[in-house]
């Protein structure tokens, strides 16, 4: 700059070169400790330049908060998690204040206080787990009234409501000034804390110190407006949040509707397909099979008894509990990771499914597969009325053959391959008898137990005859006692049932009918009435009333382990047995009879009862056994 004349006939005095100091050192942003040691400079320029430094400094503070509000307001804007919005604003406002912590409290609208949300700095898990109810403390003073408080010691600070539970927290993490803005939605507050207006308090703001600490009106105002922009985050956030969770249930019910319609669908398609097949008079395998390959598992159907009538030998196995506690309840019930279901017409049980590999059953396929079971019931219905109606007609062929086998054997042959009876293959032969004013419901649950087994069955002089395919290694004594069993559960009266051999052909079967009849009357003699049982099953009564008489297999029955032991060792059982029962019991005559001593002869009958049984002894057995050893001695002579 060009100096004029009168400033070189003026040279400059100290004041001057003092006040372009000063400016200079203004410009250059000096503190007020370098602004009051510059030489020269007068006092109303010294408290000038001052004042100057300190505007000049606070327009620099605000607009480095208004810089770090509007980049708070961009992260807050920027974020859509909820987390990361609360602990963001703490994190500012500890930064922007300057101040040790600084933490967030919300409402808890369930419990009707407010808690300690986040925390930025906190060191104490106590007071990081406050919670304060409404006008306690100065947090709860600020929710209460929706207004910013501050104080420089919050210990001393007597407007505040002290409890014993949030001082200690305060203490134990050693806070002193402590200041507190209310986020305010809806509010028209102004900077520094206004009146509040409408606004609804969604929370409170803190910042504070270990030390004590005057908050100024700035610094109140910048932590208001910081709350302010967190308001409205935290209301977007949550907004956001509660958008995607409806989201999340429109999808969730979208799911649903398209897996019921799905499940819908496929129990259409499933009804379709078992009312065709019942439609075409389908057999219960083919309903087994298509219900495995719609549930994706194994199917195996069981009549009353649990007895195999349709599906792998190996699959399910039936259970009786699961199968009286599906009944019961009318569902299917999961039992030990497979899936059972009675099969019911009313409230009388027609059998039983059983699905494998499928532990776990979606209420769809549930369902399918307890409609499974109604159209298997409706199948087991058809094919009994189906069998009841053909047994009538067998019925006639097993009465005819009863009444004049010798008249045409032949044709009786002949006639039975027609209706699917074979009489030149062995058959079993039963009869079953029951108090004659309820003869009639033997005949309806005899139809059942035959369901499925092939045979028929007739009345005939006053009682049941059922004829049942048969083998000449099939023990006709326990197949009685499963039929007295079967007959009895039906009809819940006492049914007594007599069976003979196997036979074959007409003859034979008559021969075989009246061994039965025999068999028949024998139990009700020995008061076994109730029972089942054969010829070979009746002692020597069997031996009676059997029409071959088999003596060596009534003596094998009733002597066999003591002949088979004194045929391994050499011993003499049989002959002390003898002996013992010849002399009357009496043990002394016995070893005079053996020529032993007496305790050879205690030790020996110790050993036919560890043989025999306990019993072998008593009355009815002790009177058998003497009849076998006569019979035996008979055969050796």
């Amino acid at each position: 700059m060009t100096r004029t004349m009168e400033d070189l006939s003026h040279p400059p005095h100290d004041s001057d070169t003092a006040a372009r100091r000063l400016l200079r050192l203004l410009a250059d942003g000096a503190s007020a400790e370098e602004l009051a040691a510059v030489p020269g400079a007068d006092q109303e320029s010294g408290r000038l330049a001052l004042r100057v430094q300190r505007t000049l400094s606070q327009h620099r503070r605000r607009e480095n908060q208004l810089s770090a509000l509007f980049d708070t307001a961009g992260d807050l804007a920027a974020s859509r998690d909820l987390d990361a919005v609360l602990q963001a604003i703490v994190r500012r406002a500890r930064m922007l204040l300057g101040t040790d912590t600084a933490y967030l409290t919300l409402p808890d609208e369930a419990a009707g206080d407010t808690y300690m949300r986040v925390t930025d700095g906190s060191v104490s898990a106590l007071f990081q787990g406050l919670r304060l109810e409404l006008g306690e403390g100065l947090g709860g003073l600020v929710a209460q009234t929706a207004r910013p408080y501050a104080t420089p010691d919050y210990r001393t600070d007597a407007r505040f409501h002290h409890t014993r539970t949030i001082d200690a927290g305060v203490v134990d993490e050693g806070l002193v000034g402590i200041l507190g803005v209310p986020l305010l939605l809806g509010s028209h507050a102004g900077s520094g804390g206004g009146s509040a207006g409408d606004g609804k308090v969604i929370g409170v703001l803190f910042a504070a110190d270990r030390s004590p600490r005057p908050f100024t009106p700035d610094e109140v105002a910048l932590l208001c407006s910081l709350a302010a922009h967190a308001a409205i985050a935290i209301d977007t956030a949550r907004a956001l949040e509660d958008t995607r969770a409806a989201l999340a249930d429109l999808a969730e019910a979208n799911a649903v509707i398209r897996e019921h319609a799905a499940a819908m669908q496929r129990a259409e398609e499933a009804h379709d397909r078992l009312t065709d097949l019942v439609l075409r008079g389908g057999e219960i395998s083919a309903v087994a099979e298509a219900v495995s390959q719609l549930l994706g598992g194994g199917i195996t159907v069981h009549d009353p008894q649990g007895q195999l009538l349709t599906g792998p030998p190996a699959g399910g196995e039936p259970y009786p509990d699961a199968v009286a506690e599906s009944r019961v309840h009318g569902r299917a019930i999961e039992h030990r990771g497979r899936w059972i279901c009675a099969v019911l017409a009313g409230q009388e049980l027609l059998g039983s499914l059983v699905l494998t590999d499928r532990p776990l059953l979606e209420d769809a396929d549930r369902r399918l597969f307890e409609r499974a079971s109604v159209v298997t019931a409706l199948l087991l219905l058809l094919r009994r009325s189906v069998a009841e109606t053909e047994n009538r007609v067998r019925g006639e062929l097993l009465t005819d053959l009863l009444n004049s086998p010798e008249r045409d054997p032949d044709g009786l042959v002949e006639r039975g391959r027609r209706l699917g009876v074979d009489l030149r293959r062995p058959h079993l032969l039963l009869v079953a008898q029951v108090p004659d004013q309820a003869r009639s419901k033997l005949a309806g649950a005899a139809a059942q137990v035959l369901f499925g087994r092939g045979g028929i069955s007739a009345e005939h002089g006053g009682a049941l005859v059922l004829l049942l395919p048969g083998e000449p290694c099939l023990a006709p004594g326990a197949v009685a006692r499963s039929v007295a069993a079967q007959l009895g559960q039906l009809t819940g009266l006492t049914v007594t049932v007599g069976a003979a051999a196997p036979a074959t052909g007409p003859a034979a079967l008559v021969a075989a009918h009246e061994e039965a009849l025999r068999c028949l009357r024998g139990l009700h003699v020995l008061g076994r009435t109730g029972d089942g049982a054969s010829s070979a099953d009746l002692g020597f009564l069997g031996v009676l009333l059997g029409d071959g008489h088999d003596v060596s297999g009534f003596v094998g029955q009733a002597l066999g382990p003591l002949l088979d032991y004194d045929a391994r060792r050499g011993t003499e059982l049989v002959r002390t047995l003898q002996a013992y029962f010849a002399c009357g019991g009496s043990l002394t005559r016995a070893k005079d009879e053996l020529h032993v001593h007496v305790n050879t002869v205690v030790q020996r009958l110790d050993r036919v009862e560890a043989l025999l049984g306990t019993d072998w002894n008593a009355p009815e057995r002790a009177l058998e056994l003497q009849l076998a050893l006569r019979l035996h001695r008979l055969a050796d002579a």
